[in-house]
């Protein structure tokens, strides 16, 4: 089965740049579309008016600032192999709804994505968004540790 568009979300974090060059990897070998995403997380209580009416306030502003930078130094990251890449900011409060809701409206037919590998109560206290999106995807789920 040859994958024509990867979506790759990432946190900023070193598996998530290990999920990213697995991408790499991929994208080159099956000349795949790849598209990166980061979700910001919102926060009910401070985003409630945010999302009611659109207005924005400083804490969601410096967040946006830093993810729109994680997502250009990983756009940076696939230029350095010759691959350009489509980025995305996603917002909303559940992360691996809006994963799985990117996938579906870009029509990608593979996700990249890395786990922390947390086992036991650590697992359990601060779940898992990798083993969420397993879960309830429809397209494959490629997990890189």
């Amino acid at each position: 089965m040859l994958y024509q568009h990867i979506l790759v979300p990432i946190d900023g974090s070193e598996t998530s740049m290990v999920a990213m060059k697995e991408a790499i990897k991929l994208g080159k070998a099956l000349n795949s579309k790849i598209t990166v995403v980061q979700v910001m997380a919102l926060d009910p209580f401070i985003a409630d008016v945010y999302v009611k009416t659109g207005q924005t306030n400083e804490l969601i502003e410096r967040t946006r600032t830093y993810l729109l930078d994680i997502l250009e130094k990983a756009k940076q990251e696939f230029a350095n192999e010759g691959i350009t890449v489509e980025t995305k900011l996603l917002e909303g409060f559940v992360v691996h709804e809006e994963i799985i809701q990117a996938a579906q409206d870009l029509n990608a037919d593979l996700i990249v994505m890395g786990s922390h590998g947390r086992t036991g109560v650590r697992k359990l206290v601060l779940g898992s968004v990798a083993q969420k999106v397993l879960g309830e995807s429809h397209i494959p789920v490629l997990i890189v540790r």
